[in-house]
């Protein structure tokens, strides 16, 4: 499965910002998708995941509360709504496919987007 993200940019802190993910290839709803992030000089790390009918969220401690996974099977697409967002949510965001919940660790994602990104600004 491709996968193209999209929706990253500059934005001020405590701002909302969305992100998109569209795939392509192979049926959408056979996967749990996800939501990575990498910032200059750190590991890449799982921030959010939606089962593949969208029944299942999980989320890092550090986003919980703040943003919200959710996914439109019919178009394909996978979404990141990120609000009240802080300066440290500064990364390169990427979305991941894999074909089994749970073990969010990035290993276990099989299919990876080439990354859009985010940059807040205090």
């Amino acid at each position: 499965v491709q996968l193209q993200a999209s929706g990253g940019g500059l934005v001020q802190a405590g701002g909302p910002l969305r992100l998109s993910c569209a795939a392509s290839g192979r049926p959408f709803s056979n996967y749990v998708m996800g939501w990575f992030r990498q910032a200059p000089g750190k590991e890449r790390e799982f921030v959010a995941a939606i089962s593949s009918a969208g029944g299942s969220t999980s989320y890092a401690y550090s986003v919980k509360g703040r943003f919200t996974i959710s996914r439109d099977n019919a178009k394909s697409t996978v979404y990141l709504q990120m609000n009240s967002l802080k300066p440290e949510d500064t990364a390169l965001y990427y979305c991941a496919a894999k074909t089994f919940w749970g073990f969010f660790n990035r290993e276990s994602f099989d299919y990876w987007g080439q990354g859009t990104q985010v940059t807040v600004s205090s």
